[in-house]
């Protein structure tokens, strides 16, 4: 869409991520990812956490705990979100922080069309996240 149309898209607003547990999931995303906490919140009448996480000032994600979550039906080939994709600088010196922190990662790939590499490793949820290359 043009930015003179009725509507046009200029940015990714949030991510939102269910996780199974909750300590485990905010450890993941603060600490050994980087991400920093925007606000927390406990919603008692969900029995809900509300974490929201910045991404380099530019984009949020939403971590959310909910009871009695089903789980992802099948890894990564689910219908729907596929897997989350973050851009790094390094790639060897990510793959390297995420591997010290006992997060285990496939190895580097090239993407064929870009020639930009790329790996993937999942969340306490088994949620595939994608570092590529920038």
């Amino acid at each position: 869409m043009q930015k003179d149309s009725p509507f046009f898209v200029s940015g990714v607003h949030h991510i939102a991520i269910i996780c199974s547990d909750y300590p485990a999931s905010k450890r993941f995303y603060t600490e050994i990812l980087g991400f920093e906490t925007l606000r927390e919140v406990y919603r008692k009448e969900r029995d809900s956490w509300k974490l929201d996480l910045k991404i380099n000032g530019l984009y949020q994600i939403e971590l959310f705990s909910f009871p009695n979550t089903p789980e992802r039906p099948s890894r990564p080939e689910a219908c729907g979100l596929r897997h989350l994709a973050l851009k790094v600088n390094n790639i060897e010196s990510a793959k390297s922080h995420l591997e010290s922190k006992g997060v285990l990662c496939e190895d580097l790939r090239v993407d064929p069309h870009t020639g930009k590499r790329f790996t993937f490793f999942s969340d306490p949820d088994d949620l595939p996240i994608e570092f590529y290359e920038d």
